[in-house]
Order: C-alpha cells, then sequence, then structure tokens
C-alpha cells in the first residue's frame, strides 16, 4: 500500500518528535484518519522522504515521530525555470501543481503590461504562501523530494535582470522562428517565458528579446496561459529530460 506523504518545512532528523503544521495534521488525522502508530513518509525538500509514525492525536496538536532517511532522485537533468505571467485564482494554482509535477525548478511569477491580476501588501504574501503551498502538496502527490522555488512576483523587467545564467530562454510565440523538433539544447538548462491571459505585449516581448529570449512556437493552435507552459514543458522533458 502506498503510504501518504507530507511536506514539513522543517529540519528532520531520525529519532525527532514534530508537531504536524495544522494543513497536514488535518489531512492526516481528520480526511485520512490515520491514529497513533500509523506510518506515513515526512519530506522537507533536503532530497530525503524520512520513514514516520503518528506519535500522538489531540485536540490542538498531531506529532509525528520521524525514522530513517532514504534518499529520493526524482529530479529532472533538465533545469527548467518557467517565468509566468501571474494568472488569475485557479488557473494560477493549476499552473503551478501541473509544472511542478512535471518536474520545473523554479516558477518566476510576473507583472507585466497586461497583467490582469493586481496584488499588493498583505494580499501579495498570503498568494505567495498559498502559492507555496500549492507546489509543497503537489510534490507530496507526484513523490518529488526537492520543492521548486517559487519566487514573489516581480515586474518582468526586474525578473529579468535577477534570472541566472540559462543556456536556452524561449518565448512561447505562435510565430516564432522555432519548432521543438529544432531546438538545440546549449547545457542542461532552459527557461520558458509564458504571458498572461492578455499575452505579453509589444514592449514586454522587446525586453524578451533584448534578454536573449527567442521564440518558440508549439504547433498551429493559439494555446491559453494554463495550457502554453505546461505543453511546452512536457516538450521540452520529452527532448531533453526525463520523459523520453
Amino acid at each position: 500500500m502506498r503510504l501518504t506523504r507530507v511536506h514539513i518545512p522543517q529540519p528532520l532528523h531520525e529519532g525527532a518528535e514534530v508537531v504536524l503544521p495544522e494543513g497536514p495534521a488535518a489531512h492526516l488525522t481528520r480526511v485520512l484518519r490515520l491514529a497513533p502508530g500509523d506510518a506515513c513518509i515526512a519530506f522537507n525538500g533536503d532530497g530525503h522522504d524520512y520513514a514516520a509514525t503518528l506519535a500522538s492525536v489531540g485536540k490542538r496538536e498531531a506529532r509525528l515521530r520521524i525514522g530513517a532517511a532514504v534518499a529520493v532522485d526524482r529530479e529532472s537533468p533538465l533545469r527548467l525555470v518557467l517565468l509566468q505571467g501571474v494568472a488569475k485564482g485557479e488557473k494560477m494554482d493549476l499552473i503551478l501543481q501541473k509544472a511542478t509535477e512535471l518536474g520545473v525548478q523554479a516558477i518566476v511569477p510576473v507583472w507585466s503590461q497586461r497583467s490582469d491580476v493586481k496584488l499588493d501588501g498583505e494580499r501579495a504574501a498570503r498568494r505567495l504562501e498559498h502559492w507555496r503551498g500549492v507546489v509543497a502538496s503537489a510534490c507530496e502527490q507526484c513523490g518529488r523530494a526537492v520543492v521548486p522555488t517559487v519566487e514573489a512576483p516581480v515586474p518582468l523587467g526586474g525578473a529579468l535582470q535577477a534570472l541566472s545564467d540559462v543556456g536556452l530562454r524561449l518565448l512561447l510565440d505562435p510565430h516564432g522562428p522555432h519548432a521543438m523538433r529544432s531546438l538545440e539544447l546549449p547545457g542542461t538548462a532552459a527557461c520558458i517565458a509564458v504571458g498572461p491571459e492578455g499575452g505579453w505585449s509589444p514592449l514586454d516581448r522587446e525586453q524578451l528579446q533584448a534578454a536573449g529570449f527567442s521564440g518558440l512556437r508549439l504547433g498551429p493552435r493559439i494555446l491559453r496561459t494554463e495550457t502554453a507552459g505546461l505543453a511546452a514543458i512536457a516538450a521540452l522533458q520529452a527532448r531533453f529530460g526525463d520523459l523520453a
């Protein structure tokens, strides 16, 4: 029987007893109805799964006893960064969830000229926390023991300035000069830039091209923002990564 995996964002080591965060505690004890002594798997993003058992369940907290660590390698040899125009509500959640399942290493949400979503201050902080929770939950499901990073959303220009050296920079464009079958990968990393619901503006495209992004077309159809990036990730993983 497959054991439930639970993300605990703190240092873990064999013999430790940790208090479960509220969300995972509710899932294990109220949804799955695990009782003290039942087994599960804990991970914190350090590349290991930890055998664990539910130690105690109280009114205010549940505790997990940590067992032996096992190294887990489910990371793609292709290091993918998704530069994603912030999308509305559930669309953004879907993008984050599926991009994690498909093996991206990092997600950088960006504001652009045509962004419809506006977040600032406390609301932006809550949204970022939510996004990171979506990614952690996706790791629980798909078996990854390294949690992709999700950066705080920034204007496109700032994201491009902060972008680390990536061998291949791709701007999804139905009229782009490159097709997937003709791509060459210099190195082991790539960055995909996907616009928001309204697409990239001409100024956005100028910024991206100045930063070394070139157009990639994904067939003859126009894809929505929640489809385009995921299709590109899957195609790149099939060509250069671990979906071959």
